[in-house]
């Protein structure tokens, strides 16, 4: 299925169609609430307050470039009260409103862009600090039930020691294994808290009652954005609309270039007599004809095309290295998911009904029981590895952007 591209809102309702109807509701109210943590974040509400000022600052861009001037004098001579007034306005002879009016078109573009891409940025940190939280707290789940059965086995050897079935040595081990894991599980809940905070600060409303992404979200989901698609990635078109911008300046400038005339109409009273006059200015670019602004100006708009060229090139190579990453970390966990298919969830009462039974050593027990938990932390590592590739996946192709209004 091919995801809807730059929003989420859209994203998200593209998965509603490939989903159970019980699972629709749950992702919906999900994707709302979610994207109201994101436009509540300090970041995106600054990069929203930058995107209104760059507007506004388009809007200034759009504006005429010279106002009419009114000009009065008096003077006395003699017994004569003399007095002049006059009206002059400079004539945009080149017609750098023009240029300046396409300029802040390409700005109003720019600050969109810049918004769509802080809002990207701050939906995939979001949702990788989710994926991070729920694997974290797999983790800790495990490390948890494998101290609580490591508890009741301690108390199950005591039993049998005392019965005569059991040496001590079968104690020392299980005890060694409980003392291990004390460790694990510590060090599990350490790093469920430091997850827990990240969630925090970047959605200001979640809790771990909240829990993680809806597995509704992760179904059917494959990114299929190519090249040419690229071309619409915040960051990719953020520095075409800065070029763009760039090249508009140079245009601007060229025209600045260019002198504007001015062009007066004065009348008053001089020593009696009703006096009307017209006057005509223009500047002589002889001294300074500003080609040096031009050429720099056009020199920068050379520099931003190459860093987009740049940009685009490498969001290409990226985008692909990261496809192939997530397809490689899907494809292992698909395979992980048949090889332990209904085998680990009864490995654990299988292994301790053998060592009831006498089958297998105590050690050989704990070995196994061992390798069960670590087993299903491949499991946890396989899932978190796919769903952080394709959230970055989907981060470098622009698909989990949308802008905020």
């Amino acid at each position: 299925m091919k995801a809807n591209k730059h929003s989420p809102r859209a994203f998200l309702c593209s998965i509603l169609l490939c989903t159970p109807l019980f699972a629709q509701a749950e992702t919906a109210n999900w994707a709302n609430w979610f994207s109201g943590q994101i436009s509540k974040h300090p970041d995106v509400l600054a990069a929203t307050e930058q995107s209104a000022a760059r507007k506004a600052d388009a809007e200034a861009s759009e504006q005429p470039l010279y106002n009419p001037e009114l000009s009065v004098g008096a003077n006395r001579t003699g017994s004569e009260n003399n007095f002049e007034a006059g009206f002059s306005q400079t004539i945009d002879w080149s017609d750098q409103q023009g240029a300046l009016k396409e300029k802040g078109k390409l700005i109003r573009l720019s600050a969109q862009a810049a918004l769509s891409e802080a809002v990207l940025a701050q939906t995939s940190e979001s949702l990788l600090a989710l994926v991070e939280w729920r694997a974290s707290k797999l983790d800790e789940e495990i490390a948890e039930s494998q101290r609580q059965r490591l508890n009741a086995l301690l108390d199950l050897v005591e039993q049998r020691q005392q019965a005569g079935d059991l040496g001590r040595a079968d104690a020392e081990l299980l005890f060694l294994s409980l003392s291990q894991q004390l460790s694990e599980v510590t060090q599990a809940k350490a790093i469920v808290d430091q997850a827990e905070a990240r969630v925090r600060e970047l959605l200001s409303d979640w809790g771990p009652r909240n829990g993680g992404i809806p597995e509704s979200f992760w179904a059917e989901l494959e990114s299929e954005v190519g090249d040419t698609d690229l071309l619409a990635h915040p960051a990719i078109a953020s520095a075409r609309a800065q070029w763009q911008v760039l090249r508009a300046e140079a245009e601007v400038a060229r025209r600045r270039a260019t002198a504007s005339p001015t062009v007066g109409l004065n009348g008053g009273r001089d020593g009696g007599e009703n006096v009307v006059g017209l006057t005509f200015s223009i500047p002589l670019n002889v001294r300074n004809n500003y080609s040096a602004e031009t050429r720099a100006a056009n020199r920068r708009a050379l520099e931003a095309e190459a860093r987009f060229q740049a940009l685009y090139r490498k969001q290409q190579y990226e985008l692909a290295g990261d496809r192939a990453a997530w397809k490689r970390y899907d494809q292992q966990l698909n395979r992980w998911k048949e090889l332990s298919r209904g085998r680990v969830e009864r490995s654990a009462d299988l292994l301790e009904q053998q060592w009831r039974l006498g089958d297998i050593s105590t050690s050989e027990y704990l070995l196994a029981l061992g390798q069960r938990g670590e087993s299903l932390k491949t499991g946890i590592e396989l899932e978190k590895r796919a769903q952080l590739g394709l959230i970055e996946l989907l981060r470098q192709s622009g698909e989990l952007a949308t802008p905020f209004r």
